[in-house]
């Protein structure tokens, strides 16, 4: 009697779109939170938009200049049809998304004076799980209507300011091992982490930690409408600020062995996954009461070097873009992985999940943007509909 045959993995699936155009390497993409639109910035300075049904270009600028390129885009719901990117030519700027697409020239230039490899990051706010009548998913870059931060720069008369969630980006500082807040629509920078009124800087413990790499601004529910920033830096360390206290972070961890590149939060704020230069992915939780880090789950990994992280807005999938050119996906509840993905040819840069859940974005340095259809989230039943329902009554 023949042996028992193991049952075959089915191999992980093509991307549903590939999407070229691009001249050079792509650094960041992100999906519209309404529009069936997603945003990609090139190493060459070109910034497109392209119809995620159609899988065409509709409009292209030329953001940045070349030799500083695209580093960073970003569009969530408090911008409504607008995006910002970001270059290294110390600038980020704001684009209007018309009917014929992007705006010619910027709606408005914020001159941060900062150049670095660590990308921006719009406000994210902790959301209650809505529903809709055909999904289970919310989306999850919904940025904050109300929130109030304390200026904490070095000011005349020490006064303290105000302004929406909305509007806010947080980004890698002039110094090296600072990051600042800033009101993009003012070009007005709010806090810079720590903060440098009152002492050097010099001897300040985040010095040490070399380089920031990557930012996440965020929101939680228990910080009253106070922003709270995660940052990352060369030497694996992640730290977790309140723009409360800017003198000292609440908490600090190395996970890292390597430069920690990127960190995302989930919807809830309560949690999230970071990727580094080294061979591990990392799953973390917030304890917000005693404001600390707490390890969930350490994946070891087969060859190093993670550029970009991402949770989906239903906070049930996590996704990493990898140096080896492949793009990991995983079960963020149990943090057992799912798929890998071998489309790309070259290093992959970034990944984006849509706000409905529904695609998956992932750029990469051989030029192309591949879209995905994976684990997509269940239909609500009608039961489902109706406690909803009552629920908000």
């Amino acid at each position: 009697m023949a042996g028992l045959e193991r049952p075959r993995r089915r191999p992980p699936p093509d991307p549903v779109a590939v999407l070229r155009g691009h001249r050079a390497a792509v650094n960041d993409a992100c999906f519209h939170p309404s529009l069936p639109l997603l945003f990609s910035g090139a190493a060459d300075g070109e910034l497109r938009a392209w119809d995620t049904a159609s899988h065409r270009t509709t409009s292209s600028v030329w953001a940045h200049a070349g030799s500083a390129g695209v580093y960073s885009v970003a569009a969530g719901a408090g911008l409504g049809n607008k995006i910002i990117s970001q270059g290294r030519d110390g600038t980020c700027k704001c684009w209007a998304i018309e009917e014929a697409g992007l705006s010619r020239k910027p709606l408005f230039t914020v001159k941060t004076s900062t150049y670095h490899f660590c990308k921006m990051s719009l406000v994210k706010s902790s959301f209650t799980h809505a529903t809709t009548s055909g999904s289970s998913c919310s989306a999850s870059d919904v940025e904050a209507q109300r929130v109030s931060t304390e200026n904490t720069e070095c000011q005349e008369h020490d006064q303290c300011t105000t302004s929406n969630g909305h509007n806010m980006l947080a980004i890698a500082g002039q110094e090296s091992s600072q990051l600042e807040l800033w009101d993009i629509t003012s070009a007005r920078k709010i806090v810079t982490l720590p903060q440098t009124c009152s002492a050097n800087t010099t001897d300040h413990p985040t010095k040490k930690k070399g380089l920031c790499m990557a930012v996440q601004a965020f929101i939680p529910h228990e910080s009253a409408g106070y922003i709270n920033i995660l940052s990352s830096y060369e030497d694996g360390s992640i730290l977790w600020w309140d723009v409360r206290k800017p003198g000292l972070p609440l908490s600090s961890v190395k996970y890292h062995s390597e430069s920690a590149l990127s960190i995302a939060i989930d919807g809830f704020c309560n949690g999230g996954i970071s990727g580094g230069a080294d061979d591990k992915v990392v799953m973390f939780t917030l304890d917000h009461p005693k404001g600390a880090f707490i390890l969930r789950k350490e994946i070891e990994l087969e060859r190093p070097g993670i550029a970009g992280t991402a949770i989906r807005p239903d906070n049930k999938i996590a996704a990493t873009a990898g140096w080896d050119h492949r793009i990991r996906v995983y079960n963020f509840n149990k943090g057992n992985a799912l798929a890998v993905l071998k489309y790309h040819s070259a290093s992959c840069n970034a990944v984006t999940f849509s706000s409905d859940c529904k695609l998956m974005a992932s750029c990469s340095a051989d030029t192309t943007v591949a879209l995905w259809d994976l684990y997509p989230p269940k239909p609500q039943s009608k039961v489902d509909i109706t406690k909803t329902d009552e629920a908000s009554c």
